[in-house]
């Protein structure tokens, strides 16, 4: 087994003599996890060009292959999605600021600089909101609910996480209310 992932590591490198060792490494690792699925051994080496992620022409390779990346930049463009964003951002920003104003929460504070926005709750934790330009997102740090990647939804127009479907604004809302114990209302 172990010249045949040798005998892969150097043609893979001949294929692509630029291709760092850790990507090479992770597709051996692929390739072998693959293996072991494969109910033969028919299976090719993975192509850094190639568009298919099937390594196995057995059908249990396909079944495992998760759903298909998505090209962000397909859904927004850049100009429209800084607009979106950035609104988004210093609308929060001022509402929360309000917010800051009317619940007594030690180490409140808010911050925005190099389009980050860092909400402070002292000892309750610290929110982390900024986009992604790459992905088209907004990613929402929560010390309630962890990390969120929020995609732009033209038919909600709004900010939703596509795992659970929840909206950026009703997010905030819910666990600001039940951190501070005040309700508050981020949209106009």
């Amino acid at each position: 087994m172990a010249s045949k992932l040798l005998s892969l590591r150097r043609l893979s490198r001949l294929r692509n003599p630029y291709l760092p060792s850790s990507t090479l490494s992770s597709r051996i690792l692929l390739l072998q996890a693959t293996n072991s699925r494969c109910s033969h051994f028919d299976c090719k080496i993975a192509d850094v060009s190639a568009s298919s992620r099937s390594f196995c022409s057995s059908s249990s390779a396909t079944d495992a292959q998760g759903p298909a990346a998505i090209d962000y930049r397909s859904l927004l463009q850049e100009n429209e999605f800084h607009e979106l964003a950035d609104s988004t951002i210093h609308d929060l920003q001022e509402k929360l600021e309000e917010y800051g104003d009317t619940v007594q929460v030690d180490g409140f504070d808010i911050d925005y600089g190099n389009e980050v926005l860092t909400l402070k709750l002292g000892e309750l934790g610290t929110y982390v909101l900024n986009k992604q330009t790459p992905n088209r997102q907004l990613w929402l740090s929560s010390p309630l609910s962890g990390p969120s990647r929020f995609d732009w939804d033209r038919d909600a127009e709004a900010w939703v996480y596509r795992r659970t479907k929840s909206n950026l604004i009703e997010v905030l809302e819910s666990e600001l209310k039940q951190l501070c114990g005040e309700p508050i209302k981020l949209t106009t």
